[in-house]
């Protein structure tokens, strides 16, 4: 591995300090950055994003979509997950540690809207950050690509429901713009993008599109940390004038990443399924679609809510808690396949 991979954690650390202390020193910079957005999605985020998933769709071979076939159980056990499992078992979670566990410490008029903004964050499973978790664990793309759409596609059916059901509201606002901007710009734009690429390096010579996957892997890797100093940046004020508060609506975050993550990998293992459909399995049951969450939040409860600074806090701790569901899918590699 990499010198730079392999201390990748040692940078991601890093960077979370350099994005706190420069949105703590220079807030009306971030301030500036924050506000570049488009229906809540911030361009300058989205760009970075750009940079982080464009390797890894260079991988895909559309003619190659027969063999989705092969990956049913895969594909099953994360739909299980995201959309029968993760929002209630979060929404179990946020009434024991905010309602029940962490009440005397939370301010006793957000502790509904606290609860109200990590189930509208569990709701939500992930976009974009999926492609390059799963291509730290050399995920199999087609795989990832084909699911990442397939939730795309039931979020819009399904996301007011499954949120009004839980959170017992007979309307539910949904940013449909924010929604539609951001399968737009994190799939659609990408795809084409990535694969015209490809059919243009292949068309160069054979060797072309591997030597463009070997120079852009490091850009993605400074995307993704260029990325955590935008995000911690953005709430670095924050930050530090309620460190208590989000460490506390950390905890249900932390716990209900690892609950899913696990399950995902254990039914993926207990199923026969292969490693590197396992591990986006498990990566995409455990992620959230943060932008969407933030901004129904934002519009449900408003900007200053408890709800909007849960789903912040499922930003802030999103890169590094999937960076360590990485690496130990990609250090249980050899137990996963024991099983099979």
């Amino acid at each position: 591995m990499p010198l730079f991979e392999r201390y990748l954690t040692v940078w991601v650390f890093l960077c979370i300090g350099v994005g706190i202390g420069a949105g703590y020193l220079f807030p009306l910079g971030f301030v500036a950055l924050g506000e570049m957005k488009l229906a809540e999605v911030n361009l300058p985020v989205a760009a970075l994003i750009w940079l982080m998933i464009i390797p890894m769709l260079l991988k895909i071979e559309f003619r190659a979509l027969s063999q989705l076939r092969q990956h049913w159980k895969g594909i099953g056990v994360t739909l299980f997950i995201n959309w029968a499992v993760k929002p209630f078992s979060m929404a179990l979670l946020a009434w024991l540690f905010i309602r029940v566990l962490f009440r005397d410490w939370l301010p006793a008029d957000q502790i509904d809207s606290y609860i109200a903004g990590l189930i509208l964050l569990a709701a939500a499973p992930c976009t974009a950050m999926v492609f390059v978790w799963s291509n730290l664990t050399h995920g199999e793309p087609l795989f990832t690509l084909s699911q990442v759409a397939l939730n795309d596609l039931i979020m819009v059916f399904a996301f007011a429901p499954l949120v009004a059901l839980l959170l017992g509201l007979s309307a539910i606002t949904i940013p449909w713009d924010t929604l539609l901007l951001s399968v737009l710009l994190y799939i659609v734009v990408p795809v084409i993008l990535s694969q015209w690429l490809r059919a243009a390096m292949l068309r160069r010579s054979d060797s072309a599109l591997p030597q463009l996957q070997k120079r852009l892997q490091p850009v993605s890797m400074l995307a993704l940390l260029a990325t955590l100093v935008l995000l911690f940046g953005f709430q670095g004020t924050q930050i530090l004038q309620q460190p208590l508060i989000i460490a506390l609506l950390a905890v249900p975050i932390l716990i209900q990443v690892y609950f899913n993550a696990g399950l995902a990998y254990g039914l993926s293992r207990k199923l026969g399924v292969a490693h590197n459909v396992a591990c986006p399995a498990a990566l995409i049951g455990a992620s959230n679609f943060f932008e969407l969450a933030v901004a129904t939040a934002v519009s449900l409860f408003g900007l200053n809510s408890g709800a909007a600074l849960a789903t912040v806090v499922g930003v802030l701790i999103e890169v590094p808690v999937m960076l360590s569901v990485v690496w130990l899918v990609n250090r249980s590699r050899g137990w996963y396949e024991r099983g099979l």
